[in-house]
């Protein structure tokens, strides 16, 4: 027997929900052909009917369609209440929100409590509230629904609601809890439809790109818009470039004009009047980025800005008004106290920058410092090191044009305060060790098999990988709590808690610039660098430095080591010569430096010969109350592959006398965390690599695999000093253009004082020796840094390993 034509309607409506939209136009068609004289089951076909047409690119007809079935008179009060809302979910997806909330509410009202039509509309009107930024609202609808929809036991609406009931976290600007509930919720969706996932997709590629995370949240944005494009969902792929292009602004200006300028032609084509206008406010703030010698449109921001309006789109439309004051002379526009973070972090931006321009330094650090104070607040709520750094991004602009303008006074105390705010910026915030989570531990290991089975190519681009990735970093950002708030010190404070042994030389790098400011217990002063001179030098050094390692003897040796030679002398008589001559009676020096510098082999500078240094990771950390340093047991592993590293670790053992010692079969992952949680001294020989897009996937290859830096996080105690003879695991990536990022500082933000490691590969027999002699003095009672010093002198080797932390 043929299905009916309710049967067929509600076939229709299954696969809508689904998102199989060709299926239910075939349903939907059929339906009407057989629907007779029923006035309510056809007005509810039509309905239906005009949500497929809507999410396959037919706005106008899915609008004139809705509208028809509600003008047809005799319709029951619950019919006409779904046709209103489904106008108003038709009309939310339009960009028309001050239409679509009255239409919603409408229907809202007039149907059942517990009825899963009105949950399903109180969805809808959640995202209304989003777009308006009422996220108060929006909770409530969606829990509403929720509640609904657990009593019904309907599974994959209720994921769909605890879906956007993070994406509301992510307005809030709780990072953690959108991430965590989207998670949740995917494999529900993903179970639905191919595009359900790519809608929940959409949604986490804003978490990622709000956290920081660009590379990774492009890439899916792309993957995404591909998806819906190959399923003709014009609308949802014209959102999916628009927030490509708000990614792109803040690093590929160029890139974001042209992906808006393209979402907004689609969203025009559509009759999607709301999304245009916010695809174009993106548009004229890149073409403001990337044109910054052109002319301003006025007319076109004032146009769109009301566009915004119209629309619904207040924050949008404030955003908007924000950045036309870059260049404009208005007054600033006003926030409401419910304001997003990033938004008023933008306000204090352009207060900052505009302060600047006018020669108003004094108020351009005021504004900057309020910003920078906000984005801490803000940072408070998370512990995980990579999220911490990743969410700096917002203060991008703000760091640099207070560092500009703290530059610009000359004042020592003003730009020591600013030195310490760029280093101190994603280390404020103290972490809370998690407790051990038995599944992250897994998928790291099954992490392990893959890179291993997948050695020689791009293991991150295989789909179990970024699976599990996405798993383990999830995991870690939702079990990291965030702990106590460090303190920040002045200048005077600083001086007074420094000894009359030790200078510190806080490099300033202001976008233009390099300085310095010198500071010991007598006084202070800033010293200009030749940044040019200093760029020059730098451009082919890691190159000089891995070949100068690589290079054993002949005439290449000697080649190379007269271009290394020449470099480190440019180095040392334009970057720290001038600083050094600053306080030429320091014995021990501690550096901070920015993130463009720290590649540089700076144990290997003629001037620091001899010299113990540390690099820490801001003056403020070095100097906190410190404990005396642990020293009582030392454990060494040795990795496979590396010829010298059992002669290396068994040597440097034998200075410590009943030091633990893990070589061949021994030396595996579970081992190793557990000898890092019961010594004092860790030493690690073996191959280590950085990986670049993630640096906490940097590690050093065991016997079962790669030791990650998330595996430091699941050490409950780690070591006072850990020893990294293992080439790259030094370095660091710059997280927009002041936060480092690398193996050091995974063990330093675990909870690690001091940590020993080298920026570019060092051959076997140097490590071999020098930091054989380096334990000698280290179980001698030596600091690390003093020790380290005195290894170089004594055994003669020049070799780029360097105190990260504090080395006194």
């Amino acid at each position: 027997m043929p299905l009916s034509a309710r049967e067929l309607h509600q076939r229709g409506v299954d696969a809508a929900n689904s998102r199989r939209f060709g299926r239910a136009r075939r349903a939907l068609v059929t339906a009407s052909a057989r629907v007779g004289d029923d006035a309510d089951l056809r007005a509810r076909i039509d309905g239906t009917m005009a949500y497929v047409l809507a999410q396959t690119g037919a706005p106008g007809e899915a609008e004139r369609l809705s509208r028809e079935a509600l003008a047809r008179p005799g319709l029951r009060t619950d019919t006409v209440a779904v046709l209103d809302g489904q106008l108003g979910t038709l009309l939310m997806h339009g960009g028309r929100l001050d239409e679509a909330d009255q239409a919603l509410t409408r229907a809202i009202d007039a149907l059942d409590e517990d009825s899963i039509e009105r949950a399903n509309l109180l969805m809808s009107r959640s995202i209304v509230g989003m777009q308006r930024h009422r996220l108060d609202d929006c909770t409530a609808d969606l829990r509403s629904a929720i509640a609904v929809y657990e009593t019904l036991g309907e599974e994959e609406p209720l994921a769909e609601a605890r879906h956007n009931l993070g994406y509301a976290a992510l307005l809030g600007g709780d990072l953690v809890t959108a991430l965590k509930l989207m998670t949740a919720s995917r494999p529900t969706l993903a179970a639905t439809s191919d595009l359900a996932a790519a809608i929940s997709d959409l949604d986490r590629a804003e978490v990622l790109r709000d956290a920081g995370l660009t590379t990774e949240a492009e890439a899916l944005l792309d993957e995404v818009a591909t998806r819906f494009g190959t399923q003709r969902m014009r609308q949802a792929r014209g959102e999916a470039e628009f927030h490509l292009a708000r990614s792109l602004l803040r690093h590929d200006a160029a890139a974001a004009e042209r992906t808006a300028a393209r979402a907004a032609r689609r969203f025009a084509a559509l009759g999607s009047d709301g999304w245009s206008a916010r695809a174009e406010a993106v548009r004229l703030e890149a073409s403001l980025r990337a044109h910054p010698e052109r002319a301003v449109d006025a007319a076109a921001f004032a146009r769109t800005e009301r566009a915004l309006t119209a629309g619904g789109f207040r924050s949008e439309a404030t955003a908007l008004s924000l950045t036309s004051r870059l260049v404009g002379e208005g007054r600033m526009p006003r926030l409401a106290d419910d304001t997003p973070t990033p938004l008023r972090l933008r306000a204090h931006e352009v207060r900052a920058v505009r302060a600047a321009k006018a020669g108003k330094d004094a108020a351009a650090l005021r504004a900057a410092a309020a910003g920078l104070d906000l984005l801490t607040a803000w940072q408070q709520s998370f512990g995980a090191l990579d999220l911490q750094a990743s969410v700096a991004m917002h203060g991008t602009e703000l760091m640099f044009t207070g560092l500009r303008a703290a530059a610009r006074t000359r004042d020592p105390g003003v730009l020591f305060e600013w030195s310490e705010r760029a280093r101190h910026l994603s280390q404020r915030v103290a972490p809370v060790r998690p407790p051990h989570d038995a599944d992250l531990a897994a998928d790291l290991a099954e992490l392990r098999m893959l890179r291993a089975d997948l050695a020689g190519s791009d293991w991150t681009a295989d789909a179990r990988v970024r699976a599990l990735r996405d798993r383990v970093r999830d995991r870690q950002w939702s079990s990291t709590g965030a702990g106590a708030h460090r303190g920040r010190l002045d200048l005077a404070t600083t001086r007074a808690r420094l000894d009359d042994e030790t200078a510190v030389l806080a490099y300033v790098y202001t976008g233009t610039d390099l300085l310095c400011t010198v500071v010991t217990a007598a006084g202070a002063s800033i010293v200009e660098l030749p940044w040019p001179r200093i760029r020059a030098a730098l451009d082919g050094l890691r190159a000089d430095l891995d070949v100068a390692a690589l290079t054993h003897g002949g005439p290449m040796a000697a080649t190379v080591g007269r271009s290394l030679d020449d470099r480190l002398r440019a180095l040392d008589e334009s970057l720290f010569a001038p600083a050094r001559a600053a306080a030429p009676q320091a014995s021990r020096l501690a550096l901070t430096i920015p993130g463009i510098l720290g590649g540089i082999p700076w144990a290997m500078l003629p001037g620091l010969s001899g010299i113990p240094f540390t690099i820490a990771t801001s003056v403020s950390r070095l100097l906190e109350d410190r404990a005396p340093r642990r020293r009582a047991r030392a454990g060494f592993a040795a990795g496979p592959r590396v010829a010298r590293a059992g002669e290396e670790v068994r040597t440097a053992a034998s200075a410590w006398g009943t030091a633990e010692v893990f070589a061949g079969e021994e030396a595996r992952v579970d081992a190793i965390t557990e000898l890092a949680g019961r010594t004092d001294v860790l030493h690690i020989a073996a191959h280590g690599r950085h990986a670049v897009d993630n640096p906490l996937f940097s590690g050093f290859e065991l016997v079962d695999g790669t030791l990650f830096g998330y595996d430091v996080d699941l050490i409950p105690r780690p070591p006072d000093t850990v020893v990294l003879s293992a080439c790259e695991l030094g370095r660091s990536s710059v997280h927009w253009g002041e936060e480092a990022l690398g193996m050091t500082r995974v063990w330093l933000h675990a909870g690690t004082r001091c940590v020993i490691a080298a920026p570019v590969v060092v051959a076997d027999d140097v490590a071999c020796e020098l930091l054989a002699a380096l334990h000698l003095r280290l179980a001698g009672g030596d600091a690390p840094a003093v020790a380290l010093a005195a290894a170089s002198e004594s055994t003669g080797l020049r070799a780029p390993f360097h105190c990260h932390g504090d080395g006194f």
